[in-house]
C-alpha cells in the first residue's frame, strides 16, 4: 500500500496552465453549438491530405454546395478552398411554419504543401459533395547547393 502514495506538488496545476484551453473548453461547452453546427456554422472545412513521388492528393468535404460556388487558388505552395454556403431548415407542423432557419455563409481552408505546385498540370472534380485535388509537384523547384569559393 504504500507503493502506491504519490508526493503532493501544489504547484502542478500552475505549470501546466494554458490559457488558450480554458478557452477552447468554454466554447466547446457552448449549448448553443450543437444546433449551430447542424446549420453549417463550422468555417473549418474537413479534408484529407495524401502524398506520392509525383502529387498531393487533396479530399475536402463541402456538402450541399454547387460547383459553382467552389473556388480553388493556387500560389506557389499555397492552397486555398473555399465554398458559398447556403443551407436551409424548416420545420411544420400542420399547415402552421413552427421553425425556419437559414444559413449563408462562407466556408473556407488555407494551407501550405511541403513543396510548390504545379498549377498549370492540377484536376479537380467535384462529386457527391467531395472536392478531390490533383496537386503535381513541380519539378526542379528543389534546394540548390552551391559551393563556396
Amino acid at each position: 500500500m504504500a507503493g502506491n502514495l504519490s508526493r503532493f506538488d501544489p504547484f502542478r496545476a500552475m505549470a501546466r496552465f494554458d490559457p488558450m484551453q480554458e478557452i477552447e473548453d468554454l466554447f466547446k461547452e457552448n449549448r448553443w453549438m450543437p444546433s449551430a453546427r447542424r446549420f453549417g456554422g463550422e468555417s473549418m472545412l474537413k479534408m484529407d491530405v495524401s502524398e506520392t513521388e509525383q502529387a498531393y492528393t487533396v479530399r475536402a468535404e463541402i456538402p450541399g454546395v454547387s460547383k459553382e460556388d467552389i473556388k480553388v487558388a493556387i500560389e506557389g505552395s499555397n492552397v486555398s478552398i473555399s465554398a458559398e454556403v447556403k443551407k436551409e431548415h424548416e420545420e411544420k407542423q400542420g399547415e402552421n411554419l413552427i421553425c425556419s432557419e437559414r444559413y449563408y455563409g462562407q466556408q473556407s481552408r488555407h494551407f501550405s504543401l511541403p513543396q510548390d505546385v504545379d498549377e498549370t498540370k492540377a484536376e479537380a472534380k467535384y462529386h457527391d459533395g467531395v472536392l478531390e485535388l490533383v496537386l503535381p509537384k513541380k519539378t526542379g523547384t528543389g534546394r540548390k547547393q552551391i559551393s563556396i569559393q
